[in-house]
């Protein structure tokens, strides 16, 4: 499971110490699909941050399936958010001057699987993107960048997936098609963690959580 125990937060501006998480404690078992909703400033980047291990947190405990990555020293810490976690943001942040296929064979430069050209390829049929293999990303709908991301993602089968606003530029359409996908990325015995400001993505979660901040 995923557990996080009275997680804080704070960063200094100045004079001041802004206290963004305090004390946030979250349980989330395998086959779920959890999102997180609250307010602009409320943390919910910093969250995923944390729990994607790269922003250490001031206080309390992230667990990952049973492991602290925080108590790993940084490249075996690297190492283990490669292999257990996927990540989906709202920009995509595909390479540029790299075709689709090219973008989601980024997630195997760690491990570099002899198989995942072939995963890569019935991934991206799965997603509908057959036809955009040698494609750049700026010859891509926002909805095919988003599915690319998506590929990226769990390509390698990380068995977390955390995903910041991963519908905000979406349509309707492209947005029930990834949010659907998570949904059976879950049930499969992963996690999902999504933060949003979407009411109706919220509720396609198995549950929501609300971070309130300081």
């Amino acid at each position: 499971m995923l557990q996080l125990t009275n997680i804080k937060k704070s960063f200094r501006k100045k004079n001041d110490v802004v206290n963004v998480i305090d004390n946030f404690s979250l349980t989330v078992d395998e086959g779920k699909f959890i999102a997180v909703q609250g307010a602009s400033g409320s943390g919910k980047t910093t969250l995923l941050l944390m729990i994607g291990t790269l922003l250490t947190p001031d206080n309390g405990t992230v667990l990952i399936n049973g492991t602290d990555p925080y108590s790993l020293n940084p490249e075996v810490r690297a190492n283990f958010r490669a292999q257990n976690i996927g990540f989906v943001f709202q920009q995509f942040y595909l390479l540029p001057y790299l075709t689709v296929l090219e973008n989601v064979l980024t997630s195997n430069l760690v491990f570099k699987k002899a198989n995942a050209k072939e995963k890569a390829l019935k991934l991206l049929q799965h997603l509908n993107l057959e036809h955009r293999l040698t494609h750049l990303p700026s010859e891509l709908s926002v909805g095919e960048r988003q599915r690319t991301a998506l590929a990226r993602a769990v390509l390698n089968q990380p068995k977390l997936i955390l995903a910041d606003e991963p519908t905000g530029n979406l349509d309707a359409e492209n947005g029930a098609v990834i949010l659907d996908y998570f949904k059976k990325y879950a049930a499969k015995g992963n996690y999902v963690l999504m933060v949003t400001h979407s009411k109706h993505a919220a509720e396609t979660a198995d549950r929501i959580e609300v971070l309130d901040g300081k």
